[in-house]
């Protein structure tokens, strides 16, 4: 059976460390679409004409950190490709629970552990060695960092930012488009638009409100 073509968007650290969770024997990478010109002696970039030219390849759309996490959902639409085309790639030591639903355009890293009935929706990345447990549900564009552990029963919304080594309590909910900073613990509900920092974290953007008003 020939190989499914492969082009991952774009040329960063989440897209490199995505090849270490394919399949050579499934996929053919072609290589990687960026927008900004950029050159490499191990890979090849294009831009984004290659997705016409090859439109059998399926894509693997990966953008977003810390500084453009809610540009998430613009920028994988803006690509205009038919939804059929995106691919979920898991890397085969990730560990998915019974009941797991993951959506189309996630990326699931090594040593990820998703428990029963947790739902990832579409176009999230999850890094390494992060746990997900029971009946958690992760929203659209999500980024969860590495060594994350969010408890049961969470709500993580659309176009939101995990920062490596946090902590999320079980049972609450966390507002889209919201940003938990690096080893941060959350122990309470997170309204939207949030900067959650520290331990327990504190939400930085209603400390300046606060000051302002």
């Amino acid at each position: 059976m020939p190989k499914k073509k492969l082009i991952i968007f774009p040329f960063n650290g989440n897209g490199i460390e995505a090849l270490d969770c394919i399949s050579t024997d499934e996929y053919d990478f072609i290589g990687f679409v960026d927008d900004i010109r950029k050159e490499s002696s191990h890979y090849d970039i294009y831009t984004r004409d290659i997705l016409n030219q090859y439109r059998e390849a399926y894509v693997l759309a990966v953008p977003g950190s810390s500084a453009s996490f809610r540009m998430r959902g613009e920028i994988i639409n803006s690509l205009g490709i038919d939804q059929s085309r995106f691919i979920s790639v898991i890397h085969p030591k990730a560990s998915v629970g019974r009941g797991v639903q993951i959506g189309i355009n996630c990326l699931i890293m090594a040593g990820v552990v998703l428990t029963s009935n947790a739902q990832v929706k579409d176009h999230v990345c999850i890094l390494p060695n992060s746990v997900v447990h029971h009946d958690t549900v992760i929203g659209n564009y999500t980024l969860i960092g590495s060594n994350v552990v969010i408890a049961g029963g969470t709500t993580i919304g659309k176009n939101c930012y995990i920062g490596s080594g946090s902590n999320i309590i079980n049972g609450i909910s966390i507002g889209d488009a919201s940003l938990v900073g690096l080893g941060s613990n959350v122990l309470n509900n997170v309204k939207g638009n949030a900067k959650m920092v520290g331990n327990p974290a504190r939400d930085l953007n209603a400390h300046i409100k606060h000051e302002v008003f």
